[in-house]
Formats: C-alpha cells, structure tokens, sequence
C-alpha cells in the first residue's frame, strides 16, 4: 500500500479543469495552423468558443458553487477550488485574447485577400451599403425587436444566459412645446439636462434572425453581423430618447442542473421544472466590447453582480460560436475540406439479411468512415419483423429527427416488447430527451428514465428474435450516442453480435437497468458502477506483475479524458515496473509524463482533426495472449462510479487484427496529433525523417479503396486494403 501512495503525490497530477483549457488550445492551435483550409480555420475557431462556453457553464460554475459553499477540499493536483478559479481566470483571458487575435490579424485579412469582406463596425459602411442595411433592418429586424427601458416603474429584465445583447444609456428628449428665449432660455435649457435621468435600455439581438446578413455587392462577398445593423439604427427604437452610447454585451450563466432526485417524485417534472431555471442562474461571465462605456459597465455589474475578474473585454464580434454560420455559408467550397460521405459496410451490403449476416460472424463497424446506416437498419429490420419479440435499448443523445425513434415507435405498435432507458440527465440533450420520452411512451413504449443518482452513458442494443432452432439474441454495442447525425462527425466503434454469451449479459443489463436486479456473474461484459474500475484496475496490474516477472508487458488505451486518480496511480506503477504505456487522450489528462522513476515509459498524444476522437479502446498485451476492448467509458471518476457504462471485448481474431490497425495509425499520426511533454505542454510531433501521416485521412481512403474493390467484384470477403501513400 505504501508503494501505491507514492504515487498519489499532488505534484504527480495535473488540475483537470487547467487540463481541459490546453485541450480548447490543441484546437484553437488548429485555427492558427496555417496549412488547414481557411474556412476550416473558422470553424475550429467557431468551435474553441462553443467549448469555452459549456466549460463556464458546468465547470467554471461548480466551482464557483463550491466557493459559495466554502468547500476547500484539495483535488488530486492539490488545488483549492478558490485556487483553481483563479489559475482558470488566468488562462481563460490568455485564451480569449489568443482567439481574437487570430480572428483579427489572420483570419479577417486573409478572408479578405480572398474577395471576403467582414465589415467589423457599421461607420465602415459605403453609402450603398448603408442604404441595404437599413431597408434590411426595416423590412426584416425592425418589427421582431423588444426595446426593453429600465426606470422606477420597469425593473431590469431577465438578460437571457448566453443571448447577445445590445445595452444603451438613453435620456429623454426635451419637450419641445416648451420654447426658451434668450439668457433665459439656455437656463431653463440647463436645468432641464440636469433633470432628465440618463436611463439603462437594452434590446436583445434576436436568435431568430440570421446573425451574419450579406449585403450584395459586384466585386466581392460582403458580409456584417446583425448587432451592427440594430447598433446603426438604434434611434429608431427610443424614438424620445436621446441614445448618449450603445455597446453589445452576452452573459454566461450557471446551467448546471442540481436536482434532488431522492426527492423529486416526478423526475420528469423536476428537470422540466429546473431547465427553466437555467435562463435565471447566477450570471458567471461577462463579456463587453472592448472601450465600453464605463457608465454602461457600471450599471450591468450591479445588476448582474459580476466581478472585475469575470469581465472579458472583446476586440471583435462577441460570441465567436457565429463563425460556423458564416462556415454554413454556400459559396466557399473550395475553402473547405472535401467532404467525406461514409462508406457501405463491406459484410452488410444493402440488400442483405442482417440477421443472417451477424450470424455468421462478429460484425465490428468504424465510423464515420463506415456509414451508420446498418446501425439504424438493424432496429428499422428488427421493428418491422415478425419473428422479432423485443427491442431493448438505451438512448443518452439522439438527432432531431431521429429514425432510430421512429422505428422504435413503430415497433410497438407492431405489438412488440419495446423497452427504452432514455437518459433524461444528459447535459444539454434533457429537452430533447423529455420530447422523445413522452412520444415514445404515446406509441406504447415502456420508457425508464434512469437511475436514481446515476447517468446511463452505455450504448446498447438487444433485439430477441424467435428463429427454427429456438431464441436468438441479437446485439449492438458501441462506444457512441444512437445519434445519425453525429455519427458523421465523432470516430467510434461498434459491434454486432449474435454470440451466445454477450446475449446472456445484455439481457443481465436490461433486467439491471429495469428491476434493479444484478446477476452473480457476467460472462464477457463488465459494467459501471459497480465493476468496470476494479477491473481497469486488475488489467493494469496484470501487466505490471508480467513486468516484473521479466517479460514484454504494454498497454495501449484511446480515450477522450483521463483524470481517475487510481486509476493514474495504476499506471506510474506499471510504468515505473517496466510496463510501455502509450495513452492516445483528446480531452483532459491529468496524468503527467517524465516524471523520473514514475512515468518515463509512458507516452500521452492527443489527436484534433476534421472528426472529434470519440472512441474508446484499450489494448493490454497479456503475456501474449492479448486482449483488445471497446467501451462507452473514459478513465474518469464519473464514468468509472457514477454512470452506467459498459466494457466488452472484441475476440474474433480479425476484428482483433483491424482494431490494432487502427491503434497503430493513431500511434503513426505526424499530421494532427500534439505530444504531452514532461513540462506539461503539448507540440506538434516532430516531423523530421518521417513521412507525413494523417491517421483520419488514412481511414477515410481505405474505406473508399475498399468500397470500390467491392465494386470491381475484386473481393469476395473482408480483407485489409495495402497501405496508401500519404502526403
């Protein structure tokens, strides 16, 4: 035990939330990288900002909560949450002024070297231009508009968390019936300066409308944010006012749920009930145009109670989130990545008998270079089939239109047992969720919506089929959401399964999931929250004791956080045995590297490109029987203790060859992947004698060189494409 406590020393671990910032600069490092196509550049821009948002709206906000509370419990690098909040304040400005800085000296000029012209401020518009924008804002801004005014009889309205918001300091016009003449008149005229109150007006910037407004032009592609249009015409909305200045600004507010779940009788209600309060939650960031008036300023942190330090003063457009509306823009094709559709699954072509596919054999599926499509067929088949008895499946996050539901839906009105665990407590999914929950339950579905205290994460699928030779029992599980649309943008595993003993287990998890009742033993799965941690844990110590013993011992795991302290501790001991740990981590890692003596054997690389990294796999070499693994969970406290999760291996010998071939092309990555140094920071791998290597590009042509050898008849089973060249 002493041995292990060595290695839960505090400077052994990195702050997870400090962790999480390096993360949103991996990505921002992709919007500065200038061999990235230029509207890419923008979104990887558009999307460092959306991160940062969440981030102070579930982390920055726990914090402060804890604050609040007077919690002062160290986390595992040793920091207080008042310490943490002020190393965040720290890094976020840096953050924040790296992001417009970029945006201004390199993404705005060379837009504009390409016929783009982003017009910053409405004085810079020409009289043409001037002209446009104000019919637009007639015709289209105008009557959608609620200029809000704040005085004795109209208290200061609900500034909506997140909204971006135009405020005002206004004052009411001089009555003109009265006439002033002479001396006389300029005193009565002063006197009645001095007695017109200087008001605070705000109006917010409708979501409704379209934020980045085109106007025509013959020689380029023009282009102005909406705030800019409302800003011009601001005096036609306080027609009695006069209006002395006008600023944009956008709040951020706590959006973490706190739901009392022991006690709330209805979970339903009770998150229905507390989304509501996330528009009214305390107000945790502001941020201002850069040269705001102080008056202004002084006014909204009254009423907002914000802190100096919770003030990002912007030098650009607020909100940089809109930069993938002028992404979606049609026109700029040429300054993108080629799209990529998702290939056909070799042994499940169109017209095929799934059933009787997966049948023959385990059925392992990559996207998004694989298509989803045989993901949905699967539940769409199982739906309309008659043999088919049940459907059983858990839902964290779906699409807006999903057909996976609606084939759910009409499985039991086919009279079908369909049971549904729809996640209600899925961050930011939980409206969405509370509508497909109650339309399944319309068509007849039996709908679970979770465990109380914990979040079902796993991805699972049962469909029982009755067939000649008696109950069949067919599974899907995955590493991602039953999510169409996502699944064309996050890399992730799946499996499908018709194999004797996982059918055993999948229907253990729904009886668990459902009744509460957990089974003796499994045979192959391993779950959260019970067992998957003890058996991470067993698995790295397994490799650690062949270490010892003298003979080859690795472990390779892909995940997108690392922060389980345990299990981190599990690791420098492995390391420090002689165990070779390469780690591929996208998000936080917790977990330092160089350390001497604790983790000189380990490697940590992170992977940002075109897809997020969504898949979890992990490798343990086991003497040289090895064992390969695809789950729904990350090394993370939440996932390991407080979610259900689900762990199962992949054992058919080629399946078993194509994840390692996956794993050694994201080991192989020159392109896209960063390296964790021992200082903490990470840096692009060094190039130098190796041929550029881009593991996602790779994937992407080997699934289209594999879809038209099928095409030419070339081949008759699966069998791995040679290896392309790459630039």
């Amino acid at each position: 035990m002493s041995e292990a406590l060595d290695y839960l020393k505090p400077e052994y671990y990195d702050n997870r939330e400090l962790s999480w910032l390096k993360f949103d600069y991996r990505i921002l490092s992709e919007a500065r990288d200038k061999t990235n196509p230029l509207f890419e550049r923008l979104k990887f821009l558009s999307i460092t900002a959306s991160n940062l948002d969440e981030f102070f709206m579930v982390r920055v906000a726990s914090l402060k909560d804890m604050v609040h509370a007077g919690y002062e419990k160290e986390d595992i690098a040793g920091m207080t949450p008042k310490k943490q909040l002020l190393a965040i304040n720290e890094d976020t400005h840096a953050l924040v002024n790296l992001q417009y800085s970029t945006y201004n000296r390199s993404l705005v000029p060379l837009l504009k070297q390409q016929g783009v012209q982003m017009i910053a401020h409405h004085e810079g518009l020409n009289k043409k231009q001037a002209a446009f924008v104000d019919k637009y804002f007639e015709d289209n801004v105008y009557p959608v508009l609620t200029p809000m005014a704040v005085d004795s009889s109209r208290p200061f309205p609900l500034i909506r968390n997140k909204s971006l918001n135009l405020g005002a300091l206004v004052k009411k016009k001089p009555d003109k019936s009265e006439k002033t003449k002479g001396e006389k008149g300029k005193e009565e005229k002063g006197k009645d300066d001095k007695n017109r109150e200087v008001e605070f007006a705000t109006v917010q910037v409708p979501s409704v409308l379209p934020r980045v407004v085109e106007i025509p032009d013959d020689k380029e592609r023009v282009f102005i944010f909406l705030e800019e249009i409302i800003e011009r015409n601001i005096e036609k909305l306080f027609l009695n006012y006069d209006v002395l200045c006008i600023h944009p600004f956008r709040i951020m507010r706590n959006a973490d749920l706190s739901i009392g779940e022991d006690e709330a009788e209805d979970l339903l209600k009770e998150i229905e009930k507390q989304l509501k309060k996330r528009q009214w939650g305390e107000a945790i960031r502001l941020e201002v145009e850069e040269g705001v008036d102080k008056a202004l300023l002084k006014m909204i942190r009254k009423e907002l109670k914000i802190s100096e330090e919770d003030i990002y003063y912007i030098n650009g457009p607020l909100d940089l989130t809109v930069l993938m509306k002028l992404y979606g823009v049609e026109g700029f094709e040429h300054f993108k990545e080629e799209p990529y559709a998702p290939q056909p699954v070799p042994e499940l072509p169109g017209d095929c008998d799934i059933f009787g596919e997966i049948r023959k054999r385990d059925i392992l599926l990559h996207h998004p270079y694989q298509t989803f499509t045989p993901v949905v067929d699967f539940i769409k088949t199982a739906a309309k089939d008659p043999r088919v008895l049940a459907i059983k499946q858990t839902l964290y996050r779906v699409s807006g239109n999903s057909p996976i539901i609606a084939a759910l839906a009409q499985a039991a009105e086919n009279g079908k047992q369909v049971s549904v665990l729809v996640e209600l407590k899925a961050r930011f999914d939980e409206e969405n969720n509370i509508v497909w929950a109650k339309m399944l339950e319309k068509a007849g579905v039996h709908v679970i919506y979770g465990l109380v205290g914990l979040k079902t994460h796993s991805k699972i699928t049962l469909v029982v089929r009755k067939e000649e030779d008696g109950i069949r029992r067919y599974v899907h599980l995955g590493t991602g959401n039953y999510n169409d649309a996502t699944a064309k943008l996050y890399t992730d595993l799946g499996l499908l399964t018709c194999r004797e003993d996982i059918g055993e287990d999948a229907t253990a998890v729904f009886n668990m999931l459902s009744g509460y009742s957990e089974p003796r033993s499994w045979n192959k799965l391993s779950l959260a929250p019970l067992w998957l941690k003890d058996r991470f844990i067993y698995m790295i110590e397994r490799e650690t004791k062949f270490a010892k013993a003298g003979m080859e011992a690795k472990i390779v795991a892909k995940m997108n956080s690392l922060c389980d302290r345990e299990v981190i501790s599990a690791l420098y001991a492995a390391s420090a045995a002689g165990v070779k740990i390469d780690l591929i981590v996208r998000g936080i890692c917790c977990l330092k590297t160089g350390i001497p003596d604790v983790s000189e054997n380990i490697t940590v690389r992170s992977i940002v490109g075109t897809f997020l990294e969504h898949s979890r796999i992990f490798y343990f070499e086991n003497g040289g029987d090895e064992e390969y693994y695809l789950s729904s969970a990350d090394w993370m406290p939440r996932n390991l203790r407080r979610r259900v999760e689900i762990l199962f291996p992949v054992e058919q010998p080629d399946l078993k060859e194509r994840i390692a071939h996956i794993l050694s092309c994201l080991q192989k990555d020159t392109l896209k992947a960063q390296i964790l140094k021992a200082d903490g920071s990470y840096e692009k791998v060094d190039k130098r004698g190796k041929e550029s290597f881009g593991a996602q590009k790779y994937f992407c042509e080997e699934a289209k060189n594999l879809t038209k050898a099928m095409e030419g008849d070339i081949l008759k089973e699966r069998v791995f494409i040679p290896e392309i060249h790459h630039e």
